[in-house]
């Protein structure tokens, strides 16, 4: 773990298993407690003697929870009006096209959506593991305080904790707020825009209860474990007091953002030209983090979904 202090301009070397001890009373330490799906699908289109089509599910409608945004490979063999069989009982028919190879599928199934995707899906492992995800991968690709399903990639940052760090982390004083966030390809697809004010992601779905809502109103330090839980506090801040909030977000954090509520975060290691990194940089400042990322990287600390972790304060 890299240690980012950006009162002091200065970044140290550590390992996680000391994060309690940065914890102090007064923190919240802001978890994102999605769950992720098998979000990828095989199918054939049109017969079962057809082309052979990935469908990697985005997200639901909020009006119809059988048609789906996905991305499809390859996608110039699906159009619209097709149809793709994954598995006897489970299908899709294609109602539109989008720009980048995203398609909306509008599912038929013998058995209930959710019951569908976890029997035939496969786990959506990032695209860098080059192997087909099993059984372990299911739960190796969660994080312990994962609960509510929806995601389509883990909240990586979370991925460093066990029971025990959470429980030193409360013995150290901080409280624990648990918020969701369901994380869309959208969160890590790389940046299409050199001009950042015309950057739009896409919505995600994100729900703040009422117990976590008054975690977050009584505390002194927001610590947010993600960026995910950063986007999450600083779109309800946006929006007004700490009260129970469900909605989607589009919210996009780069260098010139007024932070409202994160006071720490911790997060993993980011590719360039994505959004994330630009958000790593807004909270600690350009010339700080790029520094920080020239020894990490001199360092031999590790990168990805899988990778080490950094923590500014």
């Amino acid at each position: 773990m890299l240690v980012v202090s950006r009162a002091a301009q200065r970044f140290h070397d550590d390992q996680f298993v000391n994060f309690p001890k940065y914890c102090r009373p007064g923190d919240c330490v802001v978890l994102n407690n999605t769950r992720v799906f098998p979000a990828r699908l095989i199918g054939r289109r049109n017969r079962a003697s057809g082309a052979e089509i990935e469908a990697f599910l985005v997200r639901a409608s909020q009006n119809d929870p059988h048609r789906w945004r996905a991305l499809v490979r390859p996608a110039k063999r699906v159009r619209r009006g097709d149809l793709i069989e994954f598995a006897s009982g489970l299908s899709a028919e294609v109602i539109a096209e989008g720009e980048f190879g995203e398609r909306d599928l509008l599912f038929h199934s013998s058995l209930p959506l959710e019951e569908a995707f976890e029997r035939f899906g496969r786990t959506p492992l990032p695209p860098y593991i080059h192997r087909e995800p099993d059984a372990l991968d299911r739960e190796r690709y969660q994080t312990v305080f994962a609960e509510h399903r929806g995601s389509v990639a883990a909240p990586t940052a979370g991925l460093h904790f066990t029971d025990e760090i959470l429980n030193a982390c409360a013995t150290a004083g901080a409280d624990l707020a648990r918020v969701t966030l369901h994380v869309g390809l959208g969160t890590f697809a790389p940046l299409r825009e050199n001009d950042v004010s015309r950057v739009e992601l896409h919505k995600e779905f994100f729900d703040i209860s009422e117990e976590a809502s008054k975690k977050l109103a009584s505390a002194e330090r927001i610590l947010c474990v993600g960026t995910t839980s950063v986007r999450t506090v600083e779109t309800a801040a946006l929006r007004g007091a700490w009260l129970p909030l469900q909605g989607e977000t589009n919210l996009f954090i780069h260098p010139g953002f007024s932070f409202r509520a994160t006071g720490a975060m911790l997060t993993n290691f980011h590719l360039p030209k994505s959004s994330l990194l630009l958000l790593v940089c807004a909270f600690g400042g350009t010339d700080l983090i790029l520094s920080a990322y020239r020894h990490a990287v001199s360092s031999r600390y590790r990168f990805f979904s899988y990778g080490d972790c950094m923590l500014i304060t």
